[in-house]
């Protein structure tokens, strides 16, 4: 072999030699420049946007830190001092101290709650606690989804389940007044003395009004025999700690959360029962459903757990809902519709069917425009996938600075949204491809100047959390 051979031989055994050695040490930007860069768009676009997605947030560099810690290197199958590997003390401690934080921060009593903090997210903390409160086929009843209820609580789309929820048990719908769109309690309660069932589930992704939790307690105590209460506060989670909506807790056999909306934290849940209901919960969450907890998510919500507990966060939490019910205001003072004609909570559905719009055109447009909002089925839609609504939420712009005066600001924006989408129809754009195709086409110069604005609006409000240099 010649002596170029030999030497390119060594030197490529030896840079393997020195990558073995530094395995893990080398910046993201050189390991993974694809990722790198990938993280960096997604940085830009949300520094530059305005997120009003209700169910998401900026959490804060403490949270990231704990995240993106060692802590994602240990496996822990089972409960602190009961686990299936070794070398937990440190991890026994880590979820301890995050337990204890969350039944503080609700100000619940260790002697009559207990909490999991393993669950991986909101759907799959639901279907844990289903599975620690229901035998297969027992019925339980959920809010219709197009009224604003979740997937998880129960949902068919003519006689074909769409979430595990219902495909193991069986689930009948509530639903809001058609006229108020507020919760049909007499409804409710007629519809559960027929139907009988086991559980009521409380909850939802898209009601703006605060819950009556008293009224569905009598309701499941006036069943034979009485019903369950689940709540899941998974949206709302936040405005409860701060105390600036009602508390679940004291009606409730089980609330489940998740705890990066409202919360700030990082993408995980949690599941709170009444002590009677512990080991069932506990056995649900593992070895049930789920395999080893992710140890660095349940740091991340522990930190996030203190922050909440600091006057600083109860300040948030009111801003949250001031800012969303300025917006509110203002959009119904442009002469549109706010379902339930307002908000108590930090998100609003706008109706944009009075316009002749459908959500979908009003998310595209917003999409464009770097605004991001999700279309939403607003009371009396018949379908879930052509909604009349939309579903704007303040939690994440809160946290980063906004104020009333901004939204009213949002407001103005979003009326321009609506122009452009019903100038485009004008055009010729009913259907979706016709309306994408008009809006390229005729309106691209609209689009260009609102979204200018919109990113040098969002661009003067820091972003919360560790940035990737």
């Amino acid at each position: 072999m010649a002596g170029k051979e030999l030497k390119k031989i060594a030197n490529m055994a030896q840079h393997e030699e020195e990558e073995n050695q530094n395995y893990g040490n080398a910046p993201l930007k050189e390991v993974d420049p694809e990722i790198y860069e990938l993280i960096q768009e997604e940085q830009k676009r949300q520094r530059e946007g305005l997120e009003l997605i209700a169910s998401e947030n900026f959490t804060s560099r403490a949270v990231m830190e704990a995240v993106g810690s060692c802590l994602t290197n240990k496996y822990s199958e089972g409960l602190p001092g009961r686990r299936y590997y070794g070398g937990n003390e440190v991890i026994d401690k880590l979820e301890n101290v995050c337990r204890d934080r969350a039944l503080k921060c609700f100000d619940l009593d260790e002697k009559e709650w207990a909490v999991n903090v393993q669950p991986y997210s909101g759907s799959t903390a639901n279907f844990c606690a289903f599975t620690a409160l229901l035998a297969p086929n027992d019925r339980f009843m959920g809010l219709y989804l197009p009224d604003g209820g979740h997937l998880s609580h129960g949902y068919y789309r003519g006689d074909k389940p769409i979430n595990a929820s219902a495909r193991y048990f069986q689930s009948l719908p509530y639903h809001v007044d058609p006229n108020t769109g507020l919760i049909d309690f007499e409804d409710l309660e007629r519809t559960a003395k027929r139907f009988c069932p086991k559980m009521i589930v409380a909850g939802s992704s898209a009601y703006p009004r605060d819950w009556n939790y008293a009224r569905l307690r009598e309701i499941c105590d006036s069943l034979e025999p009485p019903a369950l209460l689940l709540v899941d506060m998974a949206h709302f989670s936040g405005l409860v700690a701060a105390k600036i909506i009602n508390s679940p807790f004291q009606h409730a056999d089980v609330v489940t959360t998740t705890t990066h909306k409202s919360m700030r934290s990082t993408r995980a849940a949690m599941i709170f029962c009444r002590k009677d209901w512990e080991n069932k919960i506990n056995s649900a969450v593992f070895p049930m459903v789920q395999g080893g907890p992710h140890n660095h998510a349940i740091a991340g919500i522990a930190v996030a757990l203190r922050e909440a507990m600091q006057p600083s966060f109860q300040q948030y939490a009111a801003q949250v809902v001031k800012n969303i019910q300025a917006l509110c205001d203002a959009m119904k003072k442009k002469g549109y519709k706010m379902a339930t004609d307002g908000t108590d909570t930090h998100l609003c559905l706008w109706d944009v069917r009075p316009q002749k719009l459908t959500g979908s055109k009003v998310e595209w447009v917003c999409d464009l425009a770097q605004i991001t909002i999700n279309k939403n089925t607003v009371h009396g839609d018949k379908s879930a996938l052509s909604p009349g609504g939309v579903r704007i939420g303040s939690p994440a712009l809160t946290s980063r600075g906004f104020k009333e005066k901004e939204f009213e600001k949002i407001a103005d924006l979003m009326d321009r949204v609506a122009k452009i989408c019903i100038a485009v129809q004008a055009a010729g754009g009913k259907s979706m491809p016709d309306f994408k195709d008009i809006l390229k086409e005729k309106f691209d110069s609209d689009i260009q100047a609102l979204r200018k604005d919109v990113v040098q609006f969002a661009s003067k409000f820091p972003m919360p959390g560790r940035q990737v240099e």
